[in-house]
């Protein structure tokens, strides 16, 4: 069934992709989008796509564009500090959780199907194991502090209210139209021109889940019947991966004869050789499982790449500009 959808933080990586499902599946998209915001990621869907400007922070701009498009469905993924440069607290609040806040009490005044936000792992802190949705969280940042005041958010207000919130909680998500400086677009150009980046200590571990999968959690915590309102959800594969085998697998989908070098990039304090998602509550309530390997993930991007001139030289400037 067709439902009038509305998608914050759309032009951002997994946003565009969640876009581009949701037209897939033949859906009113509306996407809500900052004055200043880049569009690169969406210029292909632009004309199927309802824009609608405002900044998240202003009360009245939320409830004008709310009451205009009444959706059905919201997916809030806009979010500031997922990225090192990004490092305003100030920003992460009144994005994260402000923004969070006035969408939803919007939202909640004229009523809705689904409302489902985007969590982060790094709720969770630095653990030795595959934390459960219950687990007490331990944010280690002013990012982890705000997704985790968010979820606490949502979860409260679902309870409170009995309204149909969900929270995903994603672990290292990877794929089309991410963002160029991260490991899996660098890993993907150096490999076309033959090489491997500089990389951290090879037992740096994550827990990485492809996005088409990642499109589907979304969907399906939307769409799933029988929840209870606030529910939470891990949003990972549920199996660690090492950079090593990260290279390995890269070595092998790439024919790459080239040497990884390790320790030839500096470690980054986020850097862990524990990260893995627990999720079975996913599985049991959702339905919903990560199906992409890694093998399949990278294939994928670099299929997409070679299929697309204009996205390649976007990475390639980015990349091996700042090589």
């Amino acid at each position: 069934m067709s439902r009038r959808v509305l998608v914050t933080g759309a032009t951002g990586f997994v946003g565009a992709n969640l876009v581009r499902r949701l037209l897939a599946d033949h859906h009113d998209v509306h996407v809500l989008v900052r004055p200043q915001h880049h569009a690169w990621r969406l210029e292909a869907v632009r004309p199927d796509v309802q824009w609608h400007a405002a900044d998240l922070t202003e009360p009245d701009a939320v409830k004008t564009i709310i009451e205009r498009v009444r959706p059905e469905w919201i997916f809030n993924l806009a979010a500031h500090g997922a990225y090192s440069w990004q490092l305003e607290a100030n920003e992460m609040i009144a994005t994260n959780l402000t923004g969070t806040l006035l969408l939803l009490e919007a939202c909640a005044r004229l009523g809705f199907l689904a409302f489902v936000q985007a969590g982060s792992s790094s709720e969770y802190g630095f653990k030795d194991h595959a934390p459960d949705e219950a687990e007490a969280l331990s944010p280690n940042s002013y990012y982890a502090v705000t997704k985790a005041s968010a979820t606490l958010l949502c979860r409260f207000l679902g309870e409170s209210r009995q309204l149909p919130i969900r929270t995903l909680r994603l672990y290292s998500v990877y794929g089309r139209y991410e963002e160029p400086r991260r490991l899996f677009p660098t890993l993907v150009v150096h490999a076309m021109h033959g090489r491997l980046p500089p990389l951290v200590n090879p037992e740096t571990a994550r827990d990485y889940v492809y996005v088409d999968d990642v499109c589907d959690a979304f969907i399906e915590a939307a769409d799933s019947p029988g929840q209870e309102p606030g529910a939470i959800y891990n949003i990972g594969s549920g199996v660690q991966t090492s950079l090593r085998q990260v290279v390995e697998v890269a070595r092998r989908v790439f024919g790459l004869d080239a040497k990884p070098e390790w320790g030839s990039m500096a470690a980054r304090s986020w850097d862990t050789q524990c990260w893995v998602s627990d999720p079975r509550s996913a599985a049991t309530r959702l339905g919903w499982r990560s199906r992409c390997t890694l093998e399949q993930g990278l294939s994928a991007m670099a299929a997409w790449f070679a299929t697309d001139p204009a996205v390649t030289k976007r990475y390639e400037d980015r990349i091996l500009g700042s090589a």
